[in-house]
């Protein structure tokens, strides 16, 4: 299951982790978004202990998501080492997301 990520535990939880994130900047509101969790709740199972998988609504955390520049939603930022290294805007296939994981696990 994704963690729930705020504007609290962000940087514990994104930028000090040793492992790849992939971050999902979602609303409730947002009917793409949606389609997407399903998505984002299997990668979070498929890649238990290698990567760390995450959620934030940003609605309720609007810093973080005005720190990353999001205007659009659903937007998927995936970070190494506390720095953003990719990223996907809009709903996209689970294989597209997962093979950007993998490219952060070699």
């Amino acid at each position: 299951m994704a963690i729930e990520l705020t504007d609290k535990n962000f940087e514990e939880k994104v930028l000090k982790s040793d492992k790849p994130v992939l971050v999902d900047f979602w609303a409730e509101w947002c009917g793409p978004c949606r389609t997407v969790a399903p998505i984002v709740s299997e990668l979070a199972d498929d890649y238990e202990g290698k990567a760390v998988v995450g959620k934030i609504d940003v609605d309720s955390n609007p810093k973080i998501a005005t720190d990353y520049g999001i205007r659009n939603i659903p937007t998927i930022l995936f970070f190494k080492d506390g720095e953003v290294v990719d990223k996907q805007v809009g709903a996209v296939p689970k294989s597209v997301l997962a093979s950007k994981i993998e490219n952060l696990l070699k």
